[in-house]
């Protein structure tokens, strides 16, 4: 029997269609995937995205530590703020990715789904008299994320007053009857918010913006406009095999912070060098979505690999995240899929897709 969320029983009767995936009893879709896709684009969407991996951090030394282990600056945040980072071995590969959360008391992590035990025993291995404490919260919080242009608007609604947050930037508010932490998080590059409440309010609280005019949104519609978006998953376009300056995410890395695990190989690829291969995507001509691991070609020798394929909706055409050898990695360039018995004409995209 497939592992269920807080919140399963609610999706079943809001008429989702549900599928497993990974163990997880999901929402696929809730009968429109495209009117769901536009939502986010043009409207407001509602996803359960609860399954994100969440600890906490206690301890007098938790900024201190963690702002040597990972990528981003972890003691210059205040409580309200946070931001993206990377946790990376000592060759610069990328243990996990990671946002961090700074509160009066604590700090609040969310993890890639289903990694959170593995990456706390990882950082165990670090701890050695430091007043650090970690402990995994994946049961503690609901969260919801309502994304598209009308998120602020209707947040706001709900609150009662105005938000001003920075991006990752949060605050508790009062919402549905239930203390709600609303964190400033765009996940497809436009307007967007996460809900961190307790599972007890979490009905409550999506059935209040639902309401207030969002619409749910299924894991098919959300794959879509993570790929539009450009936007890595770790698992599927990041591992412990890519090291961090592959992805191009700069928004991750803090260049003058001083050291961390890793920081000597992504220093030495910002100022002295260049990586041999990069994240890009991909537009492929005809109608057939490349599997996931289906090997680029170009100039009749194999150089690169596709990591998630989807059909836009907005585009209209299969698009694909890739790793990409430098020297083909011009937006423009022609390239072939080899997938399975099929070779698929694609083109090289800048990233995102879509812009928002």
């Amino acid at each position: 029997m497939p592992n269920q969320m807080a919140l399963t029983a609610l999706h079943l009767g809001q008429g989702a269609v549900m599928e497993e995936t990974c163990g997880w009893l999901l929402p696929a879709h809730y009968g429109d995937p495209a009117a769901e896709h536009r939502a986010v684009r043009e409207g407001v969407g509602l996803a359960d995205r609860s399954l994100v991996g969440k600890a906490v951090v206690t301890g007098r030394d938790r900024a201190a530590f963690l702002h040597g282990m990972v990528t981003n600056d972890i003691k210059g945040l205040q409580p309200g703020q946070g931001c993206p980072a990377a946790f990376l071995d000592a060759h610069g590969k990328v243990v996990s990715l990671l946002s961090v959360y700074a509160l009066e008391d604590r700090l609040l992590l969310e993890l890639p789904p289903g990694t959170t035990e593995k990456v706390l025993q990882v950082i165990d291995h670090f701890l050695i008299s430091e007043k650090a404490y970690f402990e995994a919260a994946d049961e503690a919080f609901v969260v919801l994320s309502i994304q598209g242009p009308g998120a602020p608007a209707l947040i706001e609604c709900l609150a009662g007053r105005a938000l001003d947050l920075a991006p990752y930037s949060h605050v508790v508010v009062n919402m549905a009857g239930a203390p709600v932490r609303v964190i400033h998080r765009a996940e497809f590059g436009g307007a967007g918010y996460e809900c961190w409440v307790a599972p007890e309010h979490g009905e409550g609280l999506w059935r209040a913006l639902g309401e207030g005019g969002a619409r749910p949104v299924g894991v098919g519609a959300w794959e879509v406009l993570r790929v539009e978006a450009g936007v890595p998953l770790y698992g599927h376009d990041v591992d412990e095999t890519v090291i961090l300056p592959e992805m191009r995410l700069e928004h991750l890395v803090s260049y003058t912070k001083g050291c961390y695990i890793g920081q000597e190989v992504v220093a030495r690829v910002k100022y002295r060098g260049h990586v041999n291969r990069a994240l890009a995507g991909l537009v492929l001509e005809g109608a057939r979505v490349p599997r996931h691991g289906a090997t680029l070609h170009a100039e009749g020798k194999e150089i690169g690999r596709v990591t998630s394929a989807v059909r836009s909706l907005a585009l209209g055409a299969p698009i694909a995240l890739a790793y990409v050898r430098r020297e083909h990695l011009d937006p423009g360039t022609a390239v072939s899929i080899h997938d399975g018995d099929a070779q698929l004409p694609a083109r090289v995209a800048a990233l995102p897709f879509v812009q928002p």
